[in-house]
């Protein structure tokens, strides 16, 4: 085929020069009037085609330009520009199939946990990067990428309109990739454009959408497409639920819209497959609104758990086990002192749904169980031995450390020298030493503010403080109390453990007044 056109999106003549399509023939292009002419070459069907008549109207108008839904919504789409004073300490090694749409003018890898093209993280003392974000409330709420603004010292954000403004990270949740800033505004009295967050477990495979952002720093840039699949899990984390779309996204993307045809955001653009052509990922926006709450009020999330290892139930293992059901999540430990104990679940069980709602997978127990509130009472219908029950669950805390770790005691949150020195601070959790192989006492950091002295010490959330200056540390005011005994400019030498158990020492030098 030697045509110099591409079908890249029905009803849009673009013309990509050295683009091959997979046909032979490409449909015809109506002159003006409409009436469809054999010879014309273009690649926009005429309305009065049946396959054009038969769709909804509000369909068939989009089929002319998608240039009023861009003009309706572009102005809340910004341009994220961030300095790091650090490396990420995220990331895969070289030769991650997984790469994370999100890279640095200079090259250098991004703040996700995919690697850019292949390469492993660069230790660079400083560097700056790009990405993109929008605006979802007019008091200057933004929402990004985690990976986007993951160890900034400073946030620029751009509008279109050539304003640029400061932001601060109000709050993050690495788990999911889902960061919210607030814009710093000045006294120009001017009004912020917003665009509000859409029902993305409306949306169907097939259904258009279009993508705005930052891509190389090419600020405004539009893309087409559709969505190629729902609830897609790339092992990026353990609440993968990703929407699959061939809407060209780039480098820069990182943290810009995903649109439906209303002009409502309905995903987080967030990673592609760096080997492959039209496949993106971003993150649905019903999680984005659940966290929302959670990350303006708290600056992070607390989620519920049960405390159980699960895996999948096949149709196999259904036909195995003699059940009804096909698709579950399997139950193969419970651990002890846990919401999941409590409730009296067993080994074996097979939970096939929670409050009403199907269980199709581990990940989906996993997930419906994150996106309740500890306390949450969970309704778990559930096989055993053959037979159906259900079983009231109250949740837990979840005690991961893939954020900022579970929420600082009131006492330490109280008392908190994160002026000073720049450390949020909370007691050790009983099940997080067990699960974390950590000690039982001490002082968890679930907190470190970047370019604060407690970064210049190599601190790092996870980590659990046990001694300082030769005293020992039980919980987190005997760290506090340390501190504040401390004089400026004073190092103290702190003893720590990291998960797994490795102890080291750190020098914290506490800042002049």
């Amino acid at each position: 085929m030697k045509r110099s056109a591409c079908l890249a999106a029905l009803g849009l003549a673009l013309s990509l020069s050295g683009c091959r399509c997979g046909r032979e023939e490409l449909l015809p292009t109506p002159p003006p009037t409409g009436a469809a002419e054999p010879g014309s070459q273009g690649l926009v069907p005429s309305r009065d085609s049946p396959a054009v008549q038969a769709m909804p109207p509000d369909m068939r108008s989009a089929l002319a330009s998608v240039a009023p839904l861009v003009e309706s919504v572009k102005a809340a789409v910004v341009n994220v520009e961030v300095r790091s004073g650090a490396p990420s300490r995220r990331g895969q090694e070289e030769g991650a199939p997984w790469e994370e749409e999100g890279e640095p003018p200079s090259g250098g890898a991004p703040w996700g946990p995919f690697t850019p093209f292949g390469q492993g993280p660069r230790e660079e003392p400083s560097r700056q990067g790009i990405g993109s974000g929008f605006i979802v409330d007019a008091r200057g709420l933004v929402l990004t990428n985690n990976h986007v603004v993951e160890g900034a010292t400073e946030i620029h954000v751009q509008l279109p309109d050539g304003r640029e403004l400061g932001a601060k990270v109000l709050g993050t949740d690495p788990l999911t990739d889902v960061a919210l800033l607030q814009l710093q505004r000045g006294e120009d009295g001017k009004s912020l454009p917003v665009v509000r967050l859409g029902n993305s477990e409306a949306l169907r495979v097939g259904d258009w959408v279009v993508a705005i952002g930052n891509p190389f720093g090419l600020g405004s840039s539009v893309s087409l497409g559709i969505v190629s699949a729902k609830a897609r899990d790339i092992e990026a984390g353990p609440f993968d639920d990703f929407l699959q779309t061939d809407a060209a996204i780039n480098p820069g993307n990182s943290g810009g819209p995903l649109f439906n045809l209303r002009g409502e955001v309905v995903g987080i653009n967030t990673a592609i497959i760096g080997q492959g052509s039209g496949i993106g990922f971003a993150v649905p926006s019903n999680l984005v609104q659940a966290l929302l709450p959670q990350l303006e009020k708290e600056g992070a999330v607390t989620r519920g758990w049960l405390g159980v290892a699960v895996q999948d139930l096949t149709p196999d293992l259904g036909e195995a086990l003699g059940l009804p059901a096909r698709e579950g999540a399997i139950v193969n430990d419970v651990t002890e002192g846990t919401p999941a104990e409590a409730a009296g679940l067993q080994p074996e069980d097979v939970i096939v749904a929670a409050d009403g709602q199907a269980i199709q997978s581990g990940r989906a127990l996993t997930r419906t169980v994150a996106l309740k509130a500890p306390g949450s009472a969970l309704i778990l219908s559930v096989y055993r031995g053959g037979k159906k029950q259900e079983l009231k669950a109250t949740l837990g805390t979840r005690p991961d450390l893939e954020g900022v770790g579970p929420r600082a005691a009131p006492e330490a949150q109280a008392e908190e020298p994160r002026h000073h020195v720049g450390l949020g601070l909370a007691d050790v959790d009983a099940r997080l030493s067990r699960v974390q192989e950590l000690p039982a006492a001490g002082a968890l950091v679930t907190d470190v503010d970047p370019g604060s002295a407690a970064a210049d010490a190599r601190l790092v959330p996870g980590m659990v403080v046990v001694e300082a200056q030769g005293e020992p540390v039980r919980r987190a005011r005997d760290l506090l109390r340390a501190l504040r005994e401390a004089r400026p400019g004073e190092s103290l030498l702190l003893r720590v453990v990291s998960p797994g158990g490795r102890r080291e020492l750190r020098a914290l030098t506490v800042p002049e007044e």
